[in-house]
C-alpha cells in the first residue's frame, strides 16, 4: 500500500494552519515537510531541510516572499525554492543548483494536499462545497492510517443541529483506504462528516474531518468540540489496539540529493546564447514615458530562482537578442518584469519590443544571470540609477526594504514622467530621492554630495549611462570610497574595440592551443573550437563570458572589470577583450 499512498493526495495541513508569516512543520509518509503561505497567497511545501545543514526549515522565519534558516540565516525564494542569499558570501549571487526539493501543495475542503508522486487531482467529495464547511481539528494518534481508516467507518456523532440528541443513525456514505464519509441523521437534521486520514508514518496518523456546513458562534463551538471529545475517545481506543499488535517499521524517506530539472533546451541560436524558457507576454504597459513595461509568465512550470540585479537575454522576432534586468521584489517568481526604454538610435532592439511585441505574444528567454549581486550585509546601501538604469536597483531596493534594511535609492531623470515603474518606487518611502531635470555639471555636484562623508560597511550601486558612472565613479574615487564598495553595471559598452590584434590563447583545462585571429573574439573562437562559454551581451558590459587568466597580460576592452580587477590582470573578458602579449594562458 505504500507505493500506492505515495502516488494519493492527501491532506497535510489545514488551511488555518498557514496563518500570516508563519511556517507548518508537515509529516507525511515518514517526510517532513516545511509548509507556508507566502504573502501573494501561494503555498510552499517544501523538504523540511537547509541544503546547507540539515536544519529544519519549519523553525525558519518566513518573511512573506522568502523563507529564512534560523541556522546561517540562507535564503529561499517563495514558489522555486530556490537559494536567493548566502550570509557567507554576501558578494556572490546563489548558483540555481542550490535549490530545495518542492512538492505539490493544492488547497481544498479547508485542507493543504500534497503527494510525493502524485497522479491525478485531488479527489472531488460529493456534498463538500468550497467555502461552505467546517473543519474540524486535526487529531493526532499513534496507530497505522489502514487501522484509523477502518474503524471511521463506526464513528458515530449528532448532527450539527441535533447535538443534545442521542439517536442519530449514522450511515457510511463512501469508504476508502484512507477516508470514510459519514452521514449522520436526526429527525430533519443532517450532517455530512467527511474524514481523512494523514498517514504520518508507519505506526501514526492525522485524522482530518470535514462538515458540509459553515456555522457561527456558540453553536461553532458547541460542534468542534462535539467532535473534539467523541474523536479524542476514538482515538483512545485506537491507541490501545494498535499497542497490541506488533510495531511496524518505520517508513525511511529517500533523501536525494537536490538536482535542477533538466529543461528541454533548443538548439543554439547562431549567437551560441541559448533560449531555454518560453513565456508569454502577459501584460505591456507604459511604465514611464517612452519605457515600455512588459509581464512575461511561463507557458509551463515555474519561472527559475532570480537574485536581486539578475537580468535574462530576450531573443526577440526579428532575430536580435537583448538584455534586461528583472524588476521583481524577492519571491515575486511567477512572473518576470522587465523595462525597455525606447531608444532613439535604435538598432532594431527597442523597437521591437515597443513597436512589434503585443500582449499574448510568446517570446524565448534565458535563464537569469547575476553579474550585479546585492549585497545584504552593509550597514547602509546607497543606490544611484540614472533613466533606465532604475531596473535592476528596483529589485535590489525591494529587498533590502522587505528586511527592513538601511538604504537611499536616488534616482536621476530628466522628468516626473520618466520616473518608471511608480507602482514599485513608491512603496519605498522616504528612501526614494528623484533628481529632476539636472545638468550634467549640477548632476555631477549632486553625486559629490551623495557621496561625501564616507562610512565603512556602506556600500554603492550605480547603474545608468556610461558617462553618470564613470562620472560617479571618478567621484567616489576622488571621496575616498574603496572599490570593494563600489558596485556598478553598464548597460552597454560604448568605447571603440580595437579587434587588430592577433594572438594565441592556451586552454589549460582543455589541452588545446588556439589562434585568436585579427577581427576574430576569443570567445568565437574558443566556441568554434567545441568548448561551450556562457556569454548574454557579447560587448564587454554584463560579465557573463569572464575567464580566468593563469598567464599573460590581458587587453582589457570592457566596462564590467573594476580598475583594481584590471590591474590585477587575473581576469579577462573573452567576448572583447584581448591579449597585449603573443600568449594568454586561460582556465578553460
Amino acid at each position: 500500500m505504500l507505493d500506492t499512498a505515495k502516488t494519493r493526495w492527501h491532506p497535510i495541513a489545514a488551511s488555518s494552519d498557514l496563518p500570516f508569516r508563519h511556517v507548518f512543520h508537515a509529516q507525511l509518509l515518514g517526510r517532513e515537510f516545511a509548509v507556508w503561505r507566502a504573502d501573494d497567497g501561494y503555498v510552499n511545501a517544501w523538504e523540511n531541510r537547509c541544503l546547507h545543514r540539515g536544519v529544519r526549515l519549519s523553525i525558519g522565519i518566513n518573511d512573506g516572499r522568502e523563507l529564512k534558516c534560523q541556522y546561517h540565516g540562507w535564503r529561499y525564494s517563495n514558489r522555486t525554492a530556490g537559494c536567493t542569499y548566502i550570509p557567507a558570501h554576501p558578494a556572490d549571487a546563489p548558483a540555481r543548483t542550490i535549490t530545495n526539493r518542492t512538492y505539490p501543495a493544492v488547497e481544498r475542503y479547508g485542507l493543504v494536499w500534497s503527494a510525493e508522486e502524485p497522479v491525478d487531482e485531488v479527489p472531488a467529495v460529493s456534498g463538500l462545497a468550497e467555502g461552505d464547511l467546517l473543519v474540524l481539528r486535526g487529531i493526532p494518534l499513534n496507530a497505522p492510517a489502514d487501522l484509523v481508516a477502518d474503524r471511521l467507518k463506526d464513528y458515530r456523532f449528532q448532527p450539527s443541529g441535533r447535538l443534545d440528541g442521542a439517536e442519530a443513525d449514522v450511515t457510511v456514505e463512501a469508504a476508502g483506504a484512507f477516508s470514510a464519509a459519514l452521514c449522520s441523521r436526526d429527525g430533519d437534521a443532517a450532517t455530512l462528516a467527511v474524514f481523512f486520514v494523514q498517514p504520518v508514518d508507519s505506526g501514526r496518523s492525522v485524522i482530518r474531518g470535514v462538515l458540509d456546513s459553515r456555522l457561527e458562534g456558540a453553536e461553532r463551538l458547541a460542534v468542534l468540540r462535539h467532535h473534539n471529545e467523541l474523536l479524542s475517545k476514538l482515538r483512545d481506543t485506537l491507541e490501545r489496539d494498535a499497542a497490541q499488535m506488533p510495531a511496524p517499521a518505520p517508513i525511511e524517506p529517500v533523501i536525494e540529493r537536490v538536482s535542477p530539472e533538466l529543461a528541454e533546451m533548443p538548439e543554439a541560436t547562431p549567437h551560441g546564447r541559448k533560449a531555454a524558457i518560453r513565456v508569454q507576454v502577459a501584460r505591456k504597459w507604459a511604465a514611464a514615458d517612452g519605457i515600455a513595461g512588459f509581464e512575461l509568465r511561463p507557458i509551463k512550470g515555474l519561472l527559475p530562482t532570480f537574485q536581486p540585479g539578475a537580468h535574462i537575454d530576450v531573443h526577440m522576432p526579428n532575430g536580435l537578442i537583448r538584455q534586461y534586468s528583472i524588476v521583481n521584489g524577492p519571491g515575486e517568481s511567477d512572473s518576470f518584469g522587465i523595462g525597455v526604454k525606447l531608444e532613439r538610435d535604435s538598432a532594431g532592439g527597442s523597437s521591437c519590443m515597443h513597436e512589434t511585441v503585443r500582449e499574448g505574444d510568446v517570446l524565448a528567454i534565458s535563464e537569469p544571470r547575476n553579474n550585479f549581486p546585492l549585497r545584504r550585509d552593509a550597514v547602509k546601501t546607497i543606490f544611484v540609477a540614472g533613466g533606465i538604469g532604475i531596473t535592476p536597483l528596483i529589485a535590489m531596493a525591494q529587498a533590502l526594504k522587505n528586511q527592513d534594511l538601511a538604504f537611499d535609492l536616488h534616482y536621476f531623470a530628466q522628468n516626473e514622467a520618466q520616473l518608471a515603474f511608480p507602482e514599485r518606487t513608491g512603496t519605498l518611502g522616504m528612501a526614494l530621492k528623484p533628481h529632476l531635470g539636472l545638468s550634467p555639471e549640477q548632476t555631477g555636484a549632486k553625486l559629490r554630495e551623495i557621496l561625501s562623508g564616507y562610512r565603512p560597511d556602506t556600500h554603492l550601486y550605480l547603474c545608468g549611462p556610461g558617462p553618470m558612472l564613470e562620472a560617479a565613479r571618478t567621484i567616489a574615487a576622488e571621496l575616498g570610497w574603496p572599490e570593494t564598495a563600489v558596485h556598478f553595471e553598464y548597460f552597454k559598452n560604448t568605447k571603440v574595440i580595437d579587434d587588430s590584434s592577433s594572438f594565441e590563447v592556451a586552454l589549460a583545462r582543455s589541452c588545446m592551443t588556439l589562434t585568436v585571429p585579427a577581427g576574430r573574439t576569443i570567445l568565437d573562437v574558443v566556441r568554434e573550437a567545441g568548448v561551450d562559454m556562457p556569454s548574454s551581451c557579447e560587448q564587454g558590459a554584463c560579465g557573463t563570458c569572464l575567464a580566468t587568466v593563469i598567464e599573460g597580460e590581458p587587453d582589457h576592452q570592457d566596462v564590467y572589470l573594476n580598475d583594481a580587477e584590471k590591474r590585477s590582470g587575473t581576469k579577462i573578458m573573452t567576448c572583447v577583450s584581448r591579449a597585449k602579449s603573443a600568449r594568454l594562458v586561460l582556465d578553460l
